[in-house]
Order: structure tokens, then C-alpha cells, then sequence
């Protein structure tokens, strides 16, 4: 396992009830959700959706961060469409998850290079990598 050399943040959330009917709530307040588990009627959020948003934003900013390291230039209109699955594994649940990255306008080859980098050096990636099947792929 690898530890932080140094703490930059530390997010804090309070939740209750889990993912059927629970809540969870941010400690400045910023994040405020209800939950409900996926497939359901519920008026909630699930963790799978979270996950995806969160993995996606961070992916964002692991691009920014090796782009301008590379000098590249990323397009304004950069976007993830992140796909997080749940599934049963062997005595438990697991999760995977797909990041269809659209950089329109850039080459190929240069786009895929920033992904590479960025796969590397994103927290998300690190935290998942050989434990979660994770497909990051430039469409």
C-alpha cells in the first residue's frame, strides 16, 4: 500500500441509512444528497453515480495537470462520459467502470498520450488500479 507523503485535503461526509433511503451530507455543506439503490424507484442518488462523477471530475483535472506538463493544449469542449457497473464477484459485489473520454479536434496520437499520462498520475486511477476493472477509452 502506498502512503500519502503529504495530506492536501481531506473531504468529510456524514451518512446515514446507506444506499436505500439513506442521506449523506458534506461537512461544509456543499454536497447534500439523498440516496436510493440503483434500479429502484427511489428519488436518490446511488454510490455508483458518485463514483462516476467523482472519477470523471478527477480524470479532468489529471488531464489539465499532464497537458500542461506535455505543453499541449486540451479543447474547451473536453468531456468524460463515465460508466460505473455493479456487479456480484466471487462471495461479495465489485464494481467497474469506463471513461469515454471526447478530446474533438486533437490528435489522436496526442490525445491518447495525455490519457495515458493522466491515467497514471490520477488519485482515482492509483486507488483502483488491479482492484477494479477500468477501461479508459478515447472515442
Amino acid at each position: 500500500m502506498t502512503q500519502l507523503e503529504k495530506v492536501l485535503y481531506t473531504a468529510k461526509a456524514h451518512t446515514t441509512g446507506g444506499r436505500d433511503g439513506g442521506a449523506s451530507r458534506t461537512d461544509d455543506g456543499r454536497l447534500d444528497v439523498k440516496l436510493s439503490s440503483p434500479g429502484t424507484s427511489g428519488t436518490g442518488t446511488n454510490p455508483e453515480q458518485l463514483f462516476a462523477a467523482g472519477y470523471s471530475a478527477c480524470f479532468i483535472g489529471a488531464m489539465k495537470a499532464v497537458a500542461g506538463k506535455m505543453k499541449v493544449t486540451l479543447p474547451a469542449d473536453l468531456a468524460i462520459d463515465a460508466e460505473v457497473d455493479l456487479g456480484p464477484i466471487p462471495n461479495a459485489y465489485g464494481i467497474a467502470a469506463r471513461l469515454n473520454v471526447s478530446m474533438p479536434g486533437m490528435d489522436r496520437a496526442q490525445a491518447q498520450s495525455v490519457l495515458d499520462a493522466a491515467h497514471k498520475v490520477c488519485p482515482y486511477s492509483n486507488a483502483t488500479r488491479g482492484n477494479v476493472d477500468v477501461k479508459i477509452n478515447l472515442v
